[in-house]
This record gives C-alpha cells, structure tokens and sequence, in this order.
C-alpha cells in the first residue's frame, strides 16, 4: 500500500486570520506541519490549500502542494478533492494543519493500523484525559471505544456519564484521519447526520451511516492552534523545550 499525507489548509479564521502562516519561531506554522509530517513513514506529503498565499509559501520551502476550491466545508471535503486529482495511492491520511508539533510516530500508528487490518476503512487516535477540567471541556471531543478499540461513540459532553468518578476512563479524541482512499470518496458521498449536525463533530457521519472507526490510544498530546494565546503557548513551548522543525 502506498501513503499520501494530506494537510488541508484553509487561510482564513475566525479566530485566527491568516493562520497557516503565522511565524513561529521563524518559520510558517504550515512549514511546521509540512517538514514534521516528512519525518513519518508517508510515501508522500502535500498540502491542500484554497490560498494563493499559501501555495506560494509552500512552494517557496521545497513543499508539494496542491490548489483546491474555496467551497469546502471541512477538511475531509477537501480532501476529497485531492483524491479525485490524485489517483495512485491507497491511504490518506488528514494531519491538521494547525498542530506544528504532530508527531511522527502518531502518524506512524495510523499508517501501521492499516497494515495489520487490510479491509479497515478509517483510523484515528485518542489519548488520555488527566483532569475534570479537560473531560468537562466541550472544546475536547471524548470518545468511547468497545473492547477492539472500535468507536462507539465521539462527544463534547462527559461521556462515559461519571457516575463513579474514574477519571481513568477518559480519553480526548486526537483529530488526525486515517482513511482508504475510496472510503473518502464514499463518505463525501454521504448526507449529513442527525448526529453530526448536533454534535458538530463530522466523524459522527461515518458511525451513523453504520461503518467502524479504529481508535488507537498515543501518549502524545499536541497543542493545536487556534487562537492567539495558543500560538504564544506553541512559541513558547518551542523555545523552551529547543524544538527543531
């Protein structure tokens, strides 16, 4: 099987205009994302912008990129784009373009799910929640998983109910995909769900139209971006910690 890596990057923000190219140390925050993602086992990355802006800041680092329409609604639709242009690999996997310190090895295990299940469709992570301040947090997204690490269900409420308090069984839903080329296809296909609409959490298209999503559980916490003080945290912790891109 063949990997694209897929960072779609839309320019404008509500809360953070002009966001894939805010400096962080010296360097874009998509040229973050970009050379990060390149460390993994990706057969290939690319970034899927509607931005002329950021095109040529991509093409200007040595990046491969890729112009799409300005109409997408999320990620996944713009990646669907992508897959109708770019026809030769098998799995794709979404790295937000708004975490500059994504792992490689957080890519690495979604590359290596589909590996050891060959008829798997789509793939995500989760990882531990540590706090009732962050499992109360509507802005983290839980998930629950059945005992083969499938989704059960995604939440920006407390889920599981804590009805005894166990904070071991809490995990933050890690929004990087990974997906059969096909599959994208597919679900572009699809309407939106009673559930996604409520939740606004468009993973939830997939369960409701009755397909499974692999979850697998990182120690890995990225910080995403998408306000003017977590730019200023992800600074800091870069500098602090003498991060390299």
């Amino acid at each position: 099987m063949k990997f694209l890596g897929v960072i779609p990057a839309r320019y404008e923000s509500s809360r953070l205009p002009k966001k894939p190219l805010k400096d962080i140390c010296g360097y874009p925050m998509i040229e973050w994302v970009y050379k990060r993602a390149l460390k993994s086992n990706l057969d290939k990355v690319i970034v899927a912008t509607d931005s002329k802006e950021v095109y040529e800041a991509v093409k200007k680092f040595g990046g491969d990129v890729i112009l799409t329409r300005e109409d997408h609604l999320n990620g996944t639709s713009r990646i669907a784009e992508v897959c109708e242009k770019i026809t030769d690999f098998d799995v794709i996997i979404n790295i937000q373009g708004d975490e500059p310190l994504i792992e490689k090895d957080m890519i690495n295990s979604l590359i290596d799910s589909f590996k050891v299940e060959r008829n798997l469709k789509m793939s995500t992570l989760k990882h531990k929640l540590h706090s009732w301040e962050d499992i109360e947090n509507p802005n983290f997204v839980k998930v629950v998983t059945d005992k083969n690490d499938y989704a059960i269900y995604f939440s920006r409420s407390v889920i599981p109910y804590p009805r005894n308090k166990n904070i071991g069984n809490y995990f933050k839903h890690v929004g990087i995909y990974g997906y059969k080329r096909d599959f994208v296809l597919d679900y572009f296909k699809m309407d939106s769900t009673p559930l996604e609409n409520s939740e606004s959490l468009e993973q939830l298209r997939v369960l409701e139209n009755g397909y499974k999503i692999k979850v697998l559980e990182t120690n890995f916490e990225v910080i995403g971006v998408d306000t003017q003080e977590e730019l200023e945290k992800v600074r800091l912790h870069i500098k602090n910690n003498n991060i390299s891109i």
